[in-house]
C-alpha cells in the first residue's frame, strides 16, 4: 500500500455521516486531513494546509462560503455527500473555478421510500395508532379513528427530478393519479404538468416535496399553496425544510385548514416548532430520508469516484449543474 503521505490530501472539516466503509474505502485512497480531531483552531489549522489541499469533502453541516474558499486558495474541487448543494456558495466555487458534485442518484431509491412510507403514515395514521396502542387506550377509550385511503390519490409532486420520478413510480402502484410541477416540464413523461405549483395543489390530495432549496424555491409553499392545497390535504416533504414557509404550515395545521403533513426535514434543523411535535396528525422524522446501509455504501462509492477522478484528470462522476 503506498505510503499515507504518497495519496492526494482530502480535506473534511467536520465528522463525516458513518459510511458504512469510511475507514477502509477512503483512508486507502486518499490522505484525510480531519479537521475536526486537530488541537488546532480550525483557521490555523486551514493555514497549515491552505497551499496543498486541493480537494474538500462536506456534508450539509459544512458552509462552504466565500469566507471558506478564501482560505484555500489551492482548493479546487468541492465534494458534497449529499444530492442537494445549497450549502455550498456555487456562483464563488464558479468564479473561483472551482469545481462541485454532489451524491448524483445514490439516495434517490432510499429517499423515494421514505417519501412514500410517510404519505402512508399519514393518511392512515399508523405512527399515531401505535402510540394510541402502547399507551392502552384501545382497552379503554376503544377503537382508533378512521384513517384515509391510499389508492387513487392525485399526488402532485414538487420537483420531478430523480427522486421525484422514483416517488412517482412508487405511488403508480397504488394507482395513484400523479401530475407534478418542476422547473421545466419533461415531454417524455405522461403527467400533468403545472407551471403554477399553487394550480398543483388545487388540483391535487397530496404534495410531495422533492425539489431542492435554491433561491426560488424557499418558502415556495407558502400560505397561498397550502389553502388550495384544502382542508382534505396533505403535505409530504423529503426535500429541504424551508421550501415550506413553516410557520405558515403550522398555522394551516392548527386551524384545521390541510389534513396532515408528513416531515422529515425542516427551516431550522434540529429544532423543530413544538406545535407540530404535539400534533398526531403529523408525523416527523429526523432528516433520515437518505440514510440507510445500503445508500451510505452508494453514496461512498460516488463520492470515491469523484475523488479519483478528480486526482487522475479525467471528467467528474456527478459535477453539479445549475
Amino acid at each position: 500500500m503506498a505510503e499515507l503521505l504518497d495519496l492526494p490530501e482530502v480535506l473534511i472539516i467536520q465528522p463525516p455521516p458513518p459510511f458504512t466503509s469510511f475507514e477502509s474505502d477512503f483512508t486507502q485512497k486518499f490522505n484525510i486531513l480531519r479537521a475536526w480531531e486537530s488541537p488546532l483552531p480550525l483557521d490555523q489549522f486551514l493555514t497549515t494546509h491552505a497551499q496543498s489541499v486541493q480537494a474538500l469533502l462536506c456534508h450539509v453541516f459544512t458552509l462552504v462560503n466565500a469566507d471558506l474558499l478564501r482560505q484555500l486558495p489551492a482548493l479546487k474541487l468541492v465534494v458534497s455527500v449529499s444530492t442537494g448543494a445549497n450549502h455550498v456558495d456555487k456562483a464563488e466555487c464558479r468564479r473561483r473555478g472551482i469545481a462541485v458534485t454532489n451524491a448524483g442518484n445514490a439516495y434517490s431509491e432510499d429517499i423515494a421510500d421514505m417519501a412514500v412510507g410517510l404519505f402512508i403514515d399519514v393518511n392512515r395514521r399508523i405512527s399515531a395508532a401505535d402510540w394510541y396502542v402502547r399507551r392502552g387506550l384501545w382497552s379503554s377509550k376503544g377503537d382508533y379513528p378512521l384513517g384515509s385511503k391510499i389508492g387513487g390519490k392525485r399526488v402532485g409532486i414538487v420537483g420531478l427530478g430523480n427522486i421525484g420520478y422514483e416517488v412517482a413510480k412508487r405511488l403508480e402502484g397504488f394507482r395513484c393519479k400523479i401530475s407534478y410541477n418542476s422547473r421545466s416540464e419533461r415531454p417524455s413523461l405522461s403527467y400533468p404538468f403545472y407551471s403554477n405549483v399553487c394550480e398543483l395543489a388545487a388540483n391535487s390530495d397530496a404534495l410531495i416535496i422533492c425539489c431542492a432549496l435554491t433561491d426560488q424555491t424557499r418558502h415556495m409553499i407558502n400560505k397561498e399553496v397550502l389553502s388550495a392545497l384544502g382542508k382534505d390535504g396533505v403535505v409530504v416533504n423529503i426535500g429541504r425544510g424551508a421550501v415550506i414557509d413553516e410557520k405558515e404550515l403550522v398555522e394551516c395545521l392548527v386551524n384545521g385548514e390541510i389534513r396532515g403533513a408528513g416531515l422529515d426535514v425542516f427551516e431550522n434543523e434540529p429544532h423543530i416548532p413544538k406545535e407540530l411535535v404535539a400534533m398526531d396528525n403529523v408525523v416527523l422524522s429526523p432528516h433520515k430520508a437518505p440514510h440507510t446501509l445500503e445508500s451510505y455504501k452508494r453514496g461512498s462509492e460516488v463520492m470515491i469516484a469523484n475523488l479519483e477522478a478528480f486526482f487522475s484528470n479525467k471528467p467528474l462522476v456527478t459535477p453539479v449543474m445549475d
